[in-house]
């Protein structure tokens, strides 16, 4: 039987490396699902809903290098969306089929006709369409080699008429190419820079997910100049672990300490980092960006020096230029404020809460000292995401993964669904809101369909956490906010699962350690405190009055007893600010 295009397709998709395609088949896929099964090498991964399946490999690819998913006409492409748009923002290379209708019915208004150019033009980098046999292999190689290279999602156009045409060989490469070149700044910046440092005893060091391949260089160049090492949310995992000098995160999510040694500095060194919150950065000292993407230079904060560089190339090349610094007095003073807050932190953890107002940074610490030491986690945006990057730490093995700059609901469960498959060897522990979870909930099936070993902990505070207090601290009474939740530990029963829920916080960690033991997937359901709130490291007095305003509506309108409750659950928090 002579190869169709699907056929070589999905041969083209093996010699990249791809190792299964998440997609919903149907109708113009079904051509691309019968070359899959007939290659019988690469796995088709049957999610219930397309975004699922674009979480998944955006996961699967930043743990991986490269991942594929795939809808069909219309709703399928639409479905795609939102999971491409988190992959795309968080640099994950993702090979998207965008099958379609027949080419013949182009411009009519076919039932299901999408414009894939226009569709996914704002979340990705190459995106064209297929209109005939030769056009394919073409287009799919510089598709890969821009997912490769540019970090994000390149879609792939396929009118299902074609995919059951005759293939065409081509006289260009359908290879893959994978070079890995040598990229720091010139001699003369790097010796501007080491001048730079010298004039400077005050220096954070603030790294970016950029910086994550560059550990040891980052924790050798911050001793050397006694400097404080500051990181990201993303970039945690990669620059935590056995580093003395390191004072936290800054951020929306991020601890005092990060956010007070950034701005006690007189030289803060960016590295590989694009930062967007820009109240975080200081203003009053001088400022050097090193990434490896020029482009984003300056547009959080203002440079007086930038470089052009990969961030563990420049550090190498760097290092035998400046001196050893001998006075760490700013260094001692940062890393006592940082033990003073992690002092702080203790007490919430402490403080286990009680029944049905379990608190959620007791959960996220017992989670920390039960999991593996290389455990990928995946945490939902939100309430998750704080209990998550303040409370899980970094072993050197572990990987923590979430929406960090799309910033989308329910992302947490699908992307455990990739990396559990990506990496069958570690175990994948999704931290989710009740909220994130319900939203995708079909795909707890997929899960048990595909015999996944993932660990499910829901924080379950019957409500949207961070939605609520974003509008508090807006001076809004939060209203909607508030959630009707099915009995999630009997739906995950139910869907084939091991489910569990936990009311009371003496619970909390056998039934953690229950759920990661378990042979399979299971889901542990915590009710969680829901007037639990994650103040950022710098609290301004327009969030105070906020707050404030927004209780006395809370009183006036009859609500007492919720007042009460945020005060009551949030002492911490008060105290803090006295």
């Amino acid at each position: 039987m002579a190869k169709n295009v699907a056929d070589q397709l999905v041969e083209m998709l093996v010699n990249a490396g791809i190792k299964r395609v998440y997609a919903v088949t149907g109708d113009s896929l079904n051509e691309v699902n019968d070359a899959v099964r007939r290659e019988g090498t690469i796995q088709w991964v049957h999610v219930r809903h397309e975004e699922a399946g674009a979480y998944a490999a955006g996961a699967e690819a930043q743990l991986n290098g490269l991942a594929c998913c795939a809808g069909s006409s219309g709703p399928g492409h639409v479905h795609l969306i939102n999971g491409l748009y988190d992959a795309h923002r968080s640099g994950a290379p993702v090979i998207a089929i965008a099958s379609t209708v027949a080419s013949f019915e182009f411009g009519t208004e076919y039932f299901q006709e999408t414009n894939t150019i226009k569709l996914f033009d704002d979340c990705s980098y190459y995106n064209q369409i297929a209109t005939t046999p030769k056009q394919l292999p073409r287009m799919l190689q510089a598709g890969i080699q821009s997912a490769l290279h540019q970090k994000g999602v390149a879609v792939i156009g396929l009118p299902g008429d074609v995919t059951s045409m005759d293939a065409e060989e081509i006289n260009t490469s359908t290879q893959n190419y994978r070079p890995v070149p040598v990229i720091k700044p010139s001699d003369d910046d790097l010796k501007q820079l080491a001048r730079l440092i010298d004039q400077h005893h005050k220096i954070t060091i603030f790294c970016g997910i950029g910086a994550a391949g560059a550990h040891d260089q980052v924790v050798e160049l911050s001793q050397k100049l006694q400097a404080t090492v500051a990181y990201s949310f993303r970039a945690k995992m990669d620059i935590q672990y056995n580093n003395p000098n390191e004072v936290g995160m800054t951020g929306l999510l991020g601890l005092p300490s990060a956010y007070h040694s950034m701005h006690e500095s007189d030289l803060l060194i960016l590295l590989g980092t694009d930062f967007p919150y820009t109240p975080f950065m200081p203003t009053n000292c001088k400022i050097v960006q090193i990434d490896i993407k020029p482009e984003r230079i300056g547009r959080r904060a203002k440079v007086d020096m930038g470089l052009h560089g990969a961030i563990k190339d420049t550090l190498a090349a760097l290092l035998p230029l400046v001196a050893q610094k001998s006075d760490d007095s700013f260094l001692n003073a940062q890393l006592k404020v940082y033990a003073d807050v992690k002092d702080k932190m203790q007490t919430y953890i402490n403080d286990s809460g009680e029944k049905n107002k379990i608190h959620p940074e007791f959960v996220a610490s017992v989670l920390d000292k039960l999991a593996a030491d290389d455990a990928i986690f995946t945490v939902d945006t939100g309430m998750s995401c704080v209990w998550g990057s303040r409370y899980i730490n970094a072993t050197g093995g572990r990987k923590m993964i979430g929406s960090f700059n799309h910033g989308s609901m329910a992302n947490a469960m699908p992307q455990a669904i990739g990396a559990a498959l990506a990496r069958p060897g570690q175990q994948v522990i999704a931290l989710c809101g009740d909220g994130g979870l319900s939203m995708l909930l079909g795909d707890l099936a997929t899960i048990v369909q595909y015999k996944l070993p993932v660990k499910i902990i829901v924080f379950n505070n019957s409500s949207l956490g961070m939605v609520k207090l974003e509008m508090e601290v807006a001076g809004l009474p939060d209203w909607q906010t508030d959630m009707y939740n099915p009995d999630f530990g009997q739906v995950a029963q139910a869907m084939g699962m091991k489910g569990i829920n936990v009311k009371y916080p003496e619970n909390v960690k056998e039934a953690i350690a229950e759920a990661l033991a378990f042979d399979g997937p299971a889901l542990v359901n915590i009710f969680t405190d829901p007037n639990a709130l994650a103040m950022p490291p710098k609290i301004e007095f327009e969030q105070v009055k906020g707050m404030a305003v927004s209780m006395t509506k809370l009183m006036l309108n009859g609500h007492m007893d919720e007042v009460l409750d945020t005060v009551k659950s949030n002492y911490k928090h008060l105290k803090d600010l006295l």
